[in-house]
């Protein structure tokens, strides 16, 4: 009888770690570090060494290579394409941070899943952010209720993060809204 509690102790202790493993899978979205044979940058992008200059006009936007968006984007050796220096004007807060910091965690450890919204304001796990208004031409074609997205620190805009689209290989200057 004691061997037959015993087991039946062990089952219900194995179904209860298994149930509550899922759970925390499913809490942090974490969908492991390729989703769709996408590539998920290891960083963000390194601090930039200059001060912002504005883009000649000639410049014809993000498309560095055939077959690249014309988006900001991350190529597969890490490299930012796209990224701004800081003191750009478009990315200046009065108030950095004025809703708190996001704790959810950086990097591709943690790969978040669209719960809702839209670019002025969405939603994961009970985070929600707004696009930087620069940057919504870049975030036309995100699905807001299913893509997968990875939220990095931006080093060179204070109040700013970097959302980094895992179907699309695009970021975007996001802000924490609590």
């Amino acid at each position: 009888m004691k061997n037959l509690i015993a087991l039946l102790v062990l089952s219900v202790a194995l179904m209860f770690t298994l149930a509550l493993a899922q759970t925390q899978h499913e809490e942090h979205g974490d969908h492991g570090h390729e989703t769709a044979n996408q590539h998920i940058p290891a960083h963000g992008p390194a601090p930039s060494k200059g001060n912002y200059k504005p883009a000649p006009r000639t410049q014809k936007g993000f498309v560095d290579k055939k077959g690249h968006p014309d988006a900001p984007h991350v190529h597969s050796d890490g490299k930012w394409i796209g990224h701004t220096a800081r003191n750009d004007p478009h990315y200046h807060l009065d108030h950095p941070w004025e809703h708190g910091r996001f704790t959810g965690g950086f990097g591709r450890e943690h790969v978040w899943r669209l719960a809702g919204g839209n670019r002025e304001r969405f939603w994961f796990n009970g985070f929600y952010f707004s696009v930087a208004a620069v940057d919504y031409t870049y975030c036309n074609d995100w699905r807001w209720d299913s893509d997968d997205i990875v939220i990095y620190e931006d080093p060179d805009h204070n109040g700013w993060y970097l959302a980094y689209n895992v179907r699309l290989g695009t970021y975007i200057h996001v802000m924490f809204l609590g």
